[in-house]
């Protein structure tokens, strides 16, 4: 069974930066695609970005240009690199990966961000 586990969450002013991780108990290149969501209380889960094994990346129009993803494969770890945080950036973040129809969520991360 595959197993995400994320940190790198915490609390942090508004304008600060954070760095989220995600490890995989599995070489990551087996996914198809590995992201990043959110879920502030209250509210549905949101995409936040991903990114595919060709190295392509999309992000949400709320965070591009302020959050940047990427992997390490020899890692078997995603990043998300948060800059410019704003208190609407407050969530739990969850790492995701997908292979063949399967999705893989990791238990989620807190960022809260103060004004």
């Amino acid at each position: 069974q595959v197993q995400l586990v994320e940190s790198g969450g915490g609390l942090v002013q508004a304008g600060g930066s954070l760095r989220l991780s995600c490890t995989a108990s599995e070489n990551i290149l087996i996914f198809n695609t590995m992201g990043w969501y959110r879920q502030a209380p209250g509210k549905q889960r949101e995409f936040v970005a991903i990114t595919v094994t060709s190295g392509t990346t999309t992000y949400a129009d709320s965070v591009k240009g302020r959050f940047t993803i990427s992997r390490n494969n020899a890692k078997n770890t995603m990043y998300l690199q948060m800059d410019s945080l704003k208190p609407e950036d407050t969530a739990a973040y969850y790492c995701n990966a997908f292979r063949i129809g399967t999705p893989y969520w990791g238990q989620g991360t807190q960022v809260t961000v103060s004004s």
